[in-house]
C-alpha cells in the first residue's frame, strides 16, 4: 500500500511523515510530494520515495500520484487559490484510482462561519462529489499561530484580540499530524468519517496570555480591541489587508464559539491527551 503526502516539505506535512515513520510505516510505502526536489531530499534520505509537483499543474500531479492508494491531501497555505489547487488534486487522483483521500480541513468548517472556512467548505464539496473515499481531518487552531509571535508578545506585553471570552481548542501542530498518521495508518473504515478535532482543554486569549506570563516569568495582558481598529491595527503593521482581515474576522468568530470542539476526536486517535498550552509555550521558548 503506498501512502502519499502532499506539502511534505511543509511543517505539518513533514510532521506527518515523521508520525507515520513512528507508528510503523515503512519508508518505501511513502511517498513524499513537494515543490522542490532539493526541500525533498531529506526525506529522500531517510529511504521515501520523492515527487516533484506543484498544485498548480495536475499533469505533474497526475504522475505524482501513479501508484498511491491513500493520499493525505494537506490543504494550500495560498488563501484565495486553495479551491481550483485541491480541484486539480482531486482530479489528478481520481484519474489514477486513489482510494481514499484524507483531507485536513478546519474545525467546525460547516458551522462556525469563518471566512477562512469557506475554501475549505468548497473542497469538502468537490470531495463529496469526486466518487472518491474521503476523510475529513478538521484541524482545529495551531497553537504555534499564538507561540510563533511569542517575543512580539513578550516585548510588549500585550496580546491584542477580538475575541472577547470565546474558547479555543488549539492544539500541537505535531498533534494534528500524529492523527493524520493514525487515520492513513488505520484497518478500519475511514471512508465517509469526518474527525472534528482539537485539544480537550480550550482556552480564551486572556488564558493565552496568562500562560504566556507565566512561562516567561513577566506580565503579559490580553487587550480586547474593537475589530475595525484591530484591523487597522494590523494593516499599519504591515499585513496585507485581505490577510488582516480574516484575522480580525477568526477573532469575531471565536466569539462565537467557531474553534471551540469538544469531541475528543484528537485524543481517541493520538491515543493520549493532546500537549497542553503551557508545555508548547515552554517548548517554545526553550528554543
Amino acid at each position: 500500500m503506498k501512502i502519499a503526502v502532499t506539502g511534505a516539505t511543509g511543517q505539518l506535512g513533514g510532521l506527518v511523515i515523521d508520525a507515520l515513520l513512528e507508528r510503523g510505516a515503512v519508508p518505501a510505502q511513502l511517498v513524499a510530494i513537494g515543490r522542490s526536489e532539493e526541500k525533498l531530499a531529506p526525506l529522500a534520505g531517510k529511504g521515501l520515495e520523492t515527487r516533484v509537483a506543484d498544485y498548480n499543474v495536475q499533469p505533474d500531479l497526475v504522475s505524482a500520484l501513479e501508484g498511491v492508494d491513500k493520499l493525505l491531501l494537506i490543504s494550500s497555505s495560498e488563501v484565495g487559490q486553495r479551491v481550483a489547487q485541491h480541484e486539480n488534486i482531486i482530479n489528478a487522483a481520481k484519474q489514477v484510482d486513489v482510494s481514499l483521500i484524507a483531507y485536513t480541513s478546519i474545525a467546525n468548517a460547516m458551522t462556525g462561519g469563518m471566512e477562512l472556512a469557506e475554501e475549505h467548505i468548497a473542497t469538502e464539496r468537490l470531495l463529496a462529489g469526486s466518487g472518491i473515499g474521503y476523510v475529513l481531518l478538521r484541524n482545529g487552531w495551531y497553537i504555534e499561530n499564538y507561540t510563533d509571535q511569542l517575543m512580539g508578545y513578550l516585548n510588549s506585553g500585550v496580546i491584542l484580540g477580538a475575541a472577547g471570552e470565546g474558547k479555543i481548542s488549539a492544539a500541537a501542530r505535531a498533534d494534528f499530524a500524529e492523527a493524520a498518521a493514525a487515520v492513513l495508518l488505520s484497518d478500519e473504515e475511514q471512508n465517509g468519517k469526518i474527525y472534528e478535532l482539537g485539544s480537550d482543554k480550550p482556552f480564551t486569549l486572556n488564558q493565552l496570555a496568562g500562560a504566556v506570563g507565566a512561562a516567561a516569568g513577566q506580565d503579559v495582558a490580553y487587550k480586547e480591541v474593537d475589530p475595525e481598529q484591530l484591523e487597522k491595527i494590523y494593516a499599519d503593521a504591515g499585513v496585507p489587508g485581505p490577510f488582516a482581515h480574516i484575522l480580525v474576522d477568526t477573532d469575531v468568530r471565536i466569539r462565537e464559539g467557531a474553534l471551540e470542539v469538544s469531541t475528543g476526536d484528537l485524543a481517541k486517535l493520538i491515543g493520549r491527551a493532546p500537549a497542553s498550552l503551557g508545555k508548547v509555550i515552554k517548548d517554545n521558548l526553550d528554543k
